[in-house]
């Protein structure tokens, strides 16, 4: 009997190891107020729209014919947008938010994170703002928000820009570990409660081309905007109701002229899939950018700005 006693203790010290490393590593969620100091200076605001208090940046100049709206990634927010926000502001009408679920908008009270559902809540945002017509740009998630929403609506979408976009079945090449925790129902009730801030940190690391663009302040970011309250619970229940490629067969429907961006370093999304968008939509501008990762606009918002720019001025 003496293998089973020893089996007993090697259970008793590995139930006490997995409570210490809980107890280590337990984050209690942060109250909005706490975030927003931080987080929410100027010109940042909050609208009031489906139930939620939508964070926002509303900047330039208000007789801009077509104002420019841009959608963050999944476990993002409008912060990965503020190098395009500054540098655009002086001439151009631009919108960033964040998204239900993300940010310090935080869960949707239907907790739906369903592709429709978001695109309904742009359009909604669109109204409330009262704008007619605008130039949609989408990183990952918000690239396959803001194409559902030009094939939707497309009198609301003059043209249409995609960043390492969310479309095809993924041909994933490495998820970020936070991502693959939130996919592990059999963790959640640990995983609301713990976000090791290492984790974070190599999660952000994994999504940039250059692991040293991944700052101590961008980490502080992700890490605490994560933290915000409901957002943990929001980005498991975005996973279980993912249907990634699900809606691809709709991409040819995409009549906009369309920029489709792309990190050649990108391990989240198959570089790959940049040509299948350019393949399926018809008036379609591919450019890829050696040594970026998932976020180039957040990555060098001076390289990905010129491409835009070139392409907002362009006729077709």
């Amino acid at each position: 009997m003496k293998w089973l006693k020893r089996l007993w203790w090697s259970a008793v010290l590995l139930g006490i190891g997995l409570a210490v490393s809980v107890w280590a590593t337990w984050e209690t969620d942060r109250q909005l107020g706490d975030l927003v100091a931080r987080w929410a200076p100027e010109p940042s605001s909050f609208v009031e729209l489906d139930g939620m208090q939508v964070h926002m940046r509303d900047t330039g100049p208000r007789d801009d014919p077509y104002p420019i709206v841009l959608l963050h990634g999944m476990s993002s927010s409008l912060h990965t947008y503020e190098g395009w926000q500054t540098a655009l502001q002086g001439k151009h009408r631009i919108i960033s938010v964040d998204l239900p679920g993300f940010g310090l908008t935080g869960p949707s009270p239907q907790g739906d994170y369903r592709i429709d559902a978001y695109t309904r809540f742009v359009l909604r945002l669109l109204d409330t703002l009262g704008l007619r017509r605008v130039v949609l740009v989408g990183n990952a998630l918000g690239g396959e928000v803001a194409w559902q929403t030009a094939v939707l609506a497309p009198e609301r979408v003059r043209k249409l820009v995609l960043i390492d976009s969310d479309g095809y079945q993924p041909s994933v090449l490495s998820m970020p570990i936070a991502f693959q925790i939130a996919s592990m129902r059999g963790l959640r009730w640990v995983a609301e409660r713990i976000l090791p801030r290492s984790l974070v940190a190599s999660s952000v690391r994994s999504v940039f081309g250059d692991p040293a663009k991944a700052t101590k302040d961008k980490v502080d970011r992700y890490f605490e905007l994560n933290l915000r309250v409901g957002n943990r619970r929001a980005l498991f229940q975005r996973m279980d109701q993912a249907q990634f490629g699900g809606n691809s067969a709709l991409i040819h429907r995409v009549q906009q002229p369309t920029l489709v961006m792309w990190g050649e370093k990108d391990e989240m999304i198959s570089p790959d899939q940049g040509n299948l968008f350019c393949r399926d939509i018809p008036r379609c501008k591919l450019v890829t950018f050696p040594g970026l990762g998932h976020l180039p606009q957040e990555e060098n918002p001076q390289a990905t700005l010129k491409v835009f720019l070139d392409f907002l001025a362009s006729t077709n």
